[in-house]
């Protein structure tokens, strides 16, 4: 994401180029049962049935999972040892979550790279406390933070060693159920371009310094202060958040989350390994567990089927079948037809971003129409073959009520190309009503391998035909046509970042009809009742500058469809845009990099 920093010491640089420069598991199914053919009465019996083999709930969490005690000897020479594997392998294949069991931590800093994971196991952040530092930086990349992606802090305390915690992160890298009893810089050492960021169900002791950070969203935390804004910084349910002020400063600041539900995470109970599921909130404000031990329900992890790298969908299938849970450890998985999900409340937690690879054009995984699925904490990275989607959240046509037990999306993150060549039609279905997606990043990849305007071929990013669905933290890019589509009735979204794709290669390519270019957020003509909230949209494109997008936004010009605090800008003149939204809101410009803004519409 190009970035020119505003409120820090180098804000007069220029804008870079572009994003680029700037064992099988040891339980499996049984053999099929044996077919006992029919025979006269005077026949010897025939053979008892052979029945499948229970798969076992529970168990080692695998080789990637590498789990510390206060006593552990070394902690720090491993956690530079994974640092020093994972730090610029923005596509390799080494996957890992750090784990503290409760107690109290001197001196560490954990400088996190890509596709790590580091979390608490105690029931509370401030069961498991590091006198020291959670640090993500941008060395790697000379001071550029905005290829920061695939990383993730939960469930700590932290006291930072010089006062302030240092996180320069990107998209899908969340910041959640934490306590930092100090001060939080977002930006990268120098200042650099910044491109993120998630924190939900936090506490912030200090001020937050976003610094360079060109959006952000905050959920259900609390804050000792807010520096500063560069273009669109969103907050709901937040103490301590800025006034709302849209577009001068750009805070755009709800006082509560309409429904929220807190992502599902493992735990300790004295050796006894269990996930703990968060109740539902609704009209949320601050952190579920301030007060004490937070609400929700808590499952044994002997009723997970515990995943490692190298078993087949159909013993996926199978353990969900059987009535199990899956918890994914950290690795690749390949598929070869979908992982189902059918019952009510089952819960699919990936650990250390572990990542599903859909082969021969399947689609990764689908749910049924049921109450309380969790779905959390996995990366779906399309194969090369095109899959019509990649994701299914309830069947076509989808209609039963889930208002008081919804389906919950969270951290769960879709690419198409940059590891690879990877196509997908539409990456994102959501058909189930009431379903919240809470934190996500669909990104057509722009940069890395198997990148071209037809080589990673994704038309549409997310598709949303149930109605009352809430999205909070909608971060979609690079589509070739629409990112977002929304066709059900009700929907709402809380902070909405987006990029054009850069790579379209004329106008041509994009002309929707007689309109120049695909809206990044579009509304269905249908509708007539949604709501969005801080929503922004950027073009770049670089390859053809001359394009022009006429809106970033568009819908259906009706009381009942509202809109606040929306964005458009262009990234260095690459591109511009006609409007903002349908046919309101002045024309980007020149090559100023300065948002056109619309307070409200209509």
């Amino acid at each position: 994401m190009p970035h020119l920093p505003t409120d820090s010491p180098d804000s007069d640089r220029s804008l870079p180029a572009r994003r680029s420069v700037l064992g099988a598991m040891a339980a499996t199914a049984a053999a099929p049962a044996l077919l006992g053919l029919s025979s006269p009465a005077s026949a010897a019996p025939a053979a008892p049935v052979a029945q499948p083999r229970a798969l076992p709930g529970g168990g080692d969490l695998g080789p990637n999972v590498i789990v510390f005690a206060p006593s552990t000897s070394g902690i720090q020479a491993k956690l530079d040892e994974v640092f020093r594997q994972q730090e610029s392998a923005q596509f390799g294949t080494g996957r890992y979550a750090l784990l503290f069991k409760p107690g109290t931590y001197n001196g560490l800093n954990a400088q996190l790279g890509f596709y790590t994971s580091i979390a608490g196991l105690g029931l509370s952040p401030d069961d498991t406390a590091i006198n020291g530092d959670v640090t993500v930086d941008a060395g790697w990349f000379n001071g550029n933070a905005t290829q920061n992606f695939w990383r993730s802090a939960e469930n700590l305390a932290l006291t930072p060693v010089s006062g302030t915690n240092r996180w320069a992160v990107a998209q899908a890298a969340p910041f959640r159920r934490m306590h930092l009893r100090g001060g939080l810089n977002l930006a990268p050492t120098g200042y650099g371009w910044a491109s993120g960021g998630y924190i939900a169900d936090s506490r912030i002791d200090g001020s937050v310094g976003p610094y360079s950070q060109q959006q952000w969203y905050t959920r259900d935390s609390s804050v000792g202060g807010w520096a500063n804004a560069v273009w669109n910084m969103v907050f709901s349910g937040v103490q301590g958040a800025p006034a709302q002020s849209f577009p001068n400063p750009p805070y755009t600041t709800l006082d509560t989350t309409p429904v929220s539900r807190e992502k599902p995470f493992l735990y300790l109970n004295g050796s006894e390994y269990r996930v703990f599921l968060p109740e539902r909130r609704t009209n949320a404000r601050g952190t579920t567990w301030g007060s004490g031990t937070p609400r929700g329900t808590s499952l044994p992890l002997t009723q997970f089927y515990v995943a490692k790298p190298g078993v087949t969908a159909a013993t996926l299938n199978a353990a969900l079948t059987q009535g199990l849970h899956l918890l994914l450890t950290p690795g690749i998985y390949h598929l070869d037809q979908p992982i189902q999900v059918n019952r009510a409340g089952t819960v699919v937690l990936g650990l250390g971003y572990a990542t599903l690879i859909p082969d021969n054009g399947v689609t990764a995984l689908r749910t049924a129409d049921v109450d309380g699925v969790r779905l959390a904490g996995f990366l779906i990275d399309a194969g090369p073959v095109n899959s019509s989607t990649l994701l299914e959240v309830g069947p076509t046509g989808a209609s039963a009520s889930h208002s008081a037990n919804p389906t919950t999306v969270q951290d769960v993150f879709i690419r198409i190309g940059g590891a690879g060549a990877g196509k997908a039609t539409t990456s994102m279905v959501i058909n189930s009503r009431d379903t919240i997606i809470d934190h996500t990043w669909v990104w057509r990849a722009d940069h890395g391998t198997g990148v071209g305007w037809e080589t990673n071929r994704a038309d549409y990013g997310i598709r949303v035909n149930g109605d009352d669905v809430l999205a909070t933290g909608l971060f979609v890019e690079h589509f070739n046509k629409y990112d977002v589509q929304w066709y059900g009735q009700r929907g709402r979204t809380i902070f909405f970042q987006n990029e054009k794709a850069y790579d379209a290669p004329n106008q041509a390519a994009i002309q929707n009809g007689s309109v120049k270019g695909y809206a990044a957020y579009k509304v269905a003509d249908s509708v007539t009742t949604h709501e969005g909230w801080g929503l922004g949209s950027y073009c770049y494109y670089n390859v053809d500058p001359t394009i022009v997008q006429h809106n970033g936004f568009a819908a259906p010009n009706t009381p009942g469809v509202k809109f606040h605090d929306l964005l458009v800008v262009s990234l260095g003149g690459q591109g511009q845009y006609e409007h903002v939204v349908n046919e309101t809101g002045a024309p980007t410009s020149g090559t100023s990099t300065v948002p056109s803004t619309v307070v409200s519409y209509p």
